[in-house]
């Protein structure tokens, strides 16, 4: 388990709390990666305010008869168990239930203890019960699908804060987890603050464009920019 992970600046996660996934996604794409969206996952509930948090690691490996019942919920270093009383306020719980959704990784108990202790979120790629209470949290949760089953009948917990893969992304403990209408990405932890510092320039200049589109204006030259266009821009910016 990683016990010490770099804290992100409160400024640079109050940036991500107004941008978006797609933005991120290019950014990403424009120094070489590809995987970090979060394949798979939607969100619970209508719309919310941005999901923004460092990532908390639960790895789950497949279920195993005699080591999966019901009995073993009362140990209290379960490591479902101890991730929901050990994630750190402000982070974000993480699952890695290899895209199988047949079963729950979470349900409606859990989730309610994670909002209370001040989780900024739940993502799965497998399944998570109650998601009708669930959805009426204040606590974003992202997942693959409802599912009733408990997470004994399919998923072992087996290692809390380690690497993980969720919905084909890696996520590495302390990563910069981003959740909105769209769904999920990844940040690495070292490109969070030099993204943070380019992302609000990037969406302004998608409002400009939205805004010139509305007028009319053809997106060639405009999307991307020609420098006429750009100077514009900039000249409008400082307006």
């Amino acid at each position: 388990m990683v016990t010490n992970t770099e804290k992100l600046d409160a400024a640079v996660l109050e940036v991500f709390k107004n941008a978006s996934t797609p933005s991120i996604a290019t950014l990403l794409y424009k120094r070489g990666l590809r995987t970090n969206f979060v394949q798979g996952v939607s969100r619970l509930g209508g719309d919310r305010p941005n999901m923004v948090g460092q990532a908390f690691t639960l790895r789950y490996i497949p279920a195993r008869e005699d080591l999966n019942q019901l009995e073993v919920f009362k140990d209290p270093e379960h490591p479902q168990r101890v991730a929901v009383e050990t994630v750190p306020e402000g982070h974000v719980l993480v699952m890695d239930c290899r895209g199988d959704a047949s079963a729950a990784s979470a349900g409606g108990i859990l989730a309610k203890r994670l909002e209370y202790r001040g989780c900024a979120g739940i993502v799965t790629d497998g399944g998570l019960r109650d998601t009708h209470e669930i959805s009426k949290l204040r606590l974003p949760a992202y997942c693959a699908a409802a599912s009733a089953p408990t997470n004994l009948t399919k998923h072992h917990a087996i290692d809390l804060n380690v690497p993980i893969g969720c919905g084909t992304a890696p996520v590495f403990p302390g990563d910069l987890v981003v959740g909105d209408a769209d769904g999920v990405i990844i940040v690495p932890l070292h490109m969070a603050s030099e993204i943070a510092a380019e992302i609000q320039d990037m969406e302004a200049f998608e409002a400009f464009v939205l805004d010139e589109v509305a007028k009319g204006s053809s997106i060639i030259g405009l999307y991307p920019p020609s420098a006429e266009t750009r100077a514009r821009f900039e000249a409008c910016s400082k307006k």
